[in-house]
């Protein structure tokens, strides 16, 4: 196995297992060097980031490492920018101790590949997507703050990189920080009595972004601080932009003046990509893998990989590697392999109980469904329960038409290509489906 094998399938594993900001901002740009004497070699952009990735990642690799290739690794992580590479080990590397305040270089603020141009749009992040486009173009005079909210993974980190990275191409000076990372500077501005430069350097930017705000709740000084951080830049026509998984409204523990403060503007949100915008992404991933992969393993993971984008990225990664390493053939059969230990086995579903939570899902009984009742609400339910069987149970045609009162296996087939088509274009349906599918993995993890 070479390095870029045995990296990326690292790669696939940390994207399910980090938080996308961290994982965006320290992992992403790094690639596989070498592999020899049971050492990987991993080449990072500077030094902020191989210390970063020494004294908080490397035995986790580590740990990744020995499952993929069932072996003690060693890592190595090195500042590697064109022909030059200062080799630093992993054993002897320490953290750096900073005694002064020290701003970050802009190659680890913001990741050149987050811009608008690869962010893939759909009908649940058109808002997010023109807001921050208006943002961008016109900084604090289209909205400001802009509040983009919305679960873990939809594409918000990806959003403010955008709108930081066009701003930096006008020589604007922004500024993208976790505000985990905010805490962090200023805790450190405190112990080293630095506050001043520390309010300089976020007090002095055209473009503040700030991810995942909610985590500033309950931390009084880094409130009071952001505050008047938001006060002055505001008041100088800076631009604002925040991220959080929830509405300012539902963010009860931070402070009623910042939430105030965060509806002054606009507040976007970003919903679960549907079954089109998950396809459009998964192809748009693949391309830039330089890979070719059919639609139908793409569509296969699109079906079961529902709930965010990082998850269907990571998916997608997982399944590549998983070929990569075993030699095996991408092909539909690989994503239930590649997959086993992140989605429910298929044998384990019993038929009768699709037919049940689609039966709660749209409020009717098992018993209509499996009547002679063919009125649109009633046939829709049956057919989505006709669908859903044959892509998540080994039920074969006949069986499905047996559990559903007996009907005829070409009435099955109608019914699963009618959903098919239906599912691309009808979101409210994609929806329902979704919300199937969510509460039949959930029994059976829960199980």
């Amino acid at each position: 196995m070479n390095a870029t094998q045995a990296w990326h399938s690292v790669l696939g594993q940390l994207q399910m297992e980090m938080p996308k900001a961290s994982f965006d901002t320290w992992v992403r740009d790094t690639r596989p060097l070498s592999y020899e004497n049971n050492t990987l070699t991993v080449g990072v952009q500077n030094a902020y980031a191989r210390d970063w990735l020494e004294s908080r990642l490397a035995s986790t690799v580590s740990r990744l490492l020995v499952g993929i290739l069932n072996s003690n690794v060693a890592v190595n992580f090195v500042v590697s920018q064109g022909d030059e590479t200062e080799t630093v080990e992993t054993e002897a590397a320490a953290p750096v101790q900073s005694e002064a305040y020290e701003p970050r270089p802009r190659s680890v603020s913001l990741n050149p590949r987050y811009t608008f141009e690869t962010y893939v749009v759909g009908a649940g992040n058109r808002l997010a997507h023109a807001a921050c486009q208006a943002v961008a173009e016109k900084p604090a005079r289209a909205y400001n703050p802009l509040f983009l909210y919305g679960g873990v993974g939809l594409g918000k980190t990806h959003l403010l990189h955008a709108i930081g990275n066009s701003c930096y191409a006008r020589g604007l000076n922004v500024l993208y920080v976790s505000s985990e990372e905010f805490t962090n500077d200023l805790i450190n501005a405190i112990r080293t009595h630095t506050t001043q430069a520390f309010r300089e350097k976020y007090r002095s930017a055209d473009v503040l972004l700030i991810d995942d705000i909610q985590f500033i709740a309950g931390k009084e000084s880094t409130q009071e601080e952001f505050f008047h951080t938001f006060n002055t830049l505001h008041g100088q026509d800076k631009q604002i932009i925040v991220s959080s998984d929830r509405p300012p409204k539902a963010l009860s523990t931070l402070e009623e003046r910042l939430r105030s403060r965060f509806e002054w503007g606009l507040a976007a949100d970003i919903q679960p990509p549907d079954l089109e915008t998950r396809l459009a992404i998964l192809r748009a991933k693949a391309e830039r893998t330089g890979r070719f992969i059919s639609d139908e393993i793409l569509d296969s993971i699109a079906q079961r990989v529902q709930s965010n984008i990082r998850e269907l990225e990571g998916a997608l990664n997982r399944i590549v590697a998983f070929a990569d390493l075993s030699g095996s053939a991408l092909t539909p059969s690989l994503v239930d392999v590649a997959l086993a230990d992140l989605l429910p086995q298929r044998q384990n579903i019993l038929p009768l109980k699709i037919v049940e939570l689609v039966a709660r899902e749209w409020q009717t009984s098992v018993e209509a469904l499996m009547g002679r009742d063919r009125s649109q609400k009633i046939a829709e339910p049956r057919q989505v329960a006709m669908y859903l069987m044959r892509k998540e149970t080994d039920a074969s045609l006949p069986q499905i038409g047996e559990v559903l009162g007996g009907r005829d296996h070409t009435t099955v087939m109608y019914a699963i290509d009618k959903i098919t088509n239906e599912l691309a274009t009808k979101r409210e349906l994609e929806k329902r489906v979704r919300n199937v599918r969510e509460q039949l993995y959930g029994q059976l993890v829960a199980a």
